[in-house]
C-alpha cells in the first residue's frame, strides 16, 4: 500500500470557487454536494511500513474524547464529533452560539492487518494517527526480489 493524500479543498471551501455566484443563485443550492455527508472528510495519509500500517487523519480542533475508533468485520471505522455551545445573558440581550463538526470514515483493511493485536491511536497537534500491526506471514512476504535475465 502506498501513501494516499486526499485533498478536497474545493469542496470544503466552495466560496473560493469562481462559480459561487451561479451556485448560490441556482435552484440546486441545497442539492449540491457541499451538503453531502462525505463533503467534509478530513485529509488522510496511509503509509505501509515493514511491521505495520500507519494511517493519519487531519482533524484539527477535536480532542481525544471526540473520536470513536472501531474495527468490525475487517472494516476500520473512524468517527469524530465535536459539539460546542455557549450562552451569554445580560440585562438587555441574550446571545447563544453553537457549533457542530463531525466526520465518519470507513476503510476496508487488507488481510495482512492483524486486527486482534493492539491497535495504537494517538492524537497530537490536530493529527489522529493509527498504527495497525501486520500478520507475521505478511511481514515475511513484503519484499520479493526478481532476477533480471
Amino acid at each position: 500500500m502506498s501513501l494516499i493524500k486526499f485533498n478536497n479543498r474545493n469542496r470544503l471551501f466552495p466560496w473560493t470557487n469562481d462559480s459561487l455566484k451561479s451556485f448560490l443563485s441556482s435552484d440546486d443550492f441545497f442539492n449540491s454536494d457541499f451538503f453531502e455527508e462525505d463533503s467534509l472528510m478530513p485529509a488522510m495519509n496511509v503509509k505501509e511500513h515493514e511491521e505495520d500500517f500507519e494511517i493519519e487523519f487531519a482533524a484539527p480542533g477535536f480532542s481525544k474524547k471526540d473520536f470513536e475508533i472501531t474495527i468490525k468485520d475487517n472494516m476500520l471505522n473512524v468517527c469524530g464529533e465535536k459539539k460546542k455551545e455557549s450562552e451569554e445573558k445580560d440585562e438587555d440581550y441574550t446571545r447563544k452560539e453553537f457549533s457542530y463538526n463531525s466526520f465518519k470514515r470507513s476503510l476496508q483493511l487488507p488481510n495482512s492487518v492483524n486486527a486482534d493485536q493492539n491497535v495504537k491511536a494517538t492524537y497530537i497537534d490536530g493529527i489522529l494517527k493509527l498504527n495497525l500491526q501486520k500478520n507475521d506471514d505478511a511481514k515475511e512476504k513484503l519484499k520479493k526480489v526478481i532476477e533480471v535475465l
